[in-house]
């Protein structure tokens, strides 16, 4: 055995005596962050100085133990990334559910308004002004139809008393003159009568 080889047998050695008088006595409660792990790896690990070169000497079973703690908390934040990613795709389709919605209320809303600010005219949506405007036109239309036919009904009456007073007057025309034909008559018939008799005498004489 050269000198060389056994000054790095005693060089190791001493490494490792180093590591375990290093090591902390509350290694079994593990860190809560990955960092934590990490600080706790590197400050138990021993130091190897090679001239101006600095080196940490790591255990493999520290390696290995923070290599599966990196590993599960690698594989809980992508369960966790998971499943945020899930519930931010629900939120999204409830979101867009609600928006649905929302625009079905204001639509609803929008014709209840309509409906509630117009009338049904045979048929058709008419808003409530134009409804009171052709209302009082009809109204005004009516009530000037009314006025004229009273105008007409009493130009009508007065012109019917008129040809009734004229009729009246007529018949005591017709009347009188039936009165003094019948008088006229009377007489002419009287004279007939009186020549008849004139002419009786004479033919008798």
């Amino acid at each position: 055995m050269t000198k060389r080889t056994l000054f790095l047998l005693i060089l190791c050695f001493g490494i490792l005596l180093h590591v375990n008088a290093q090591e902390p006595q509350t290694e079994d409660t593990p860190p809560k962050t990955v960092v934590e792990q990490y600080d706790q790896v590197i400050k138990s690990s021993g130091n190897y100085n090679n001239g101006a070169k600095r080196y940490k000497v790591i255990e493999r079973p520290k390696l290995d133990r923070y290599r599966k703690q990196l590993s599960d908390s690698v594989t809980t934040l992508k369960t966790k990334i998971t499943t945020l990613n899930k519930r931010i795709e629900d939120q999204a389709a409830e979101i867009t559910g609600l928006n649905t919605n929302l625009s079905s209320t204001q639509k609803s809303l929008e014709d209840t308004n309509l409906e509630k600010d117009s009338m049904n005219f045979f048929g058709s949506q008419m808003s409530k002004g134009s409804y009171q405007t052709m209302m009082w036109s009809i109204i005004g239309i009516l009530f000037l139809g009314l006025l004229l036919f009273i105008f007409r009904f009493k130009n009508s009456n007065t012109l019917t008393r008129q040809a009734k007073r004229k009729l009246d007057e007529l018949e005591l025309d017709f009347d009188d003159y039936k009165r003094k034909a019948l008088e006229k008559e009377q007489k002419l018939g009287r004279q007939l009568q009186d020549e008849r008799n004139k002419l009786l005498k004479q033919s008798k004489s």
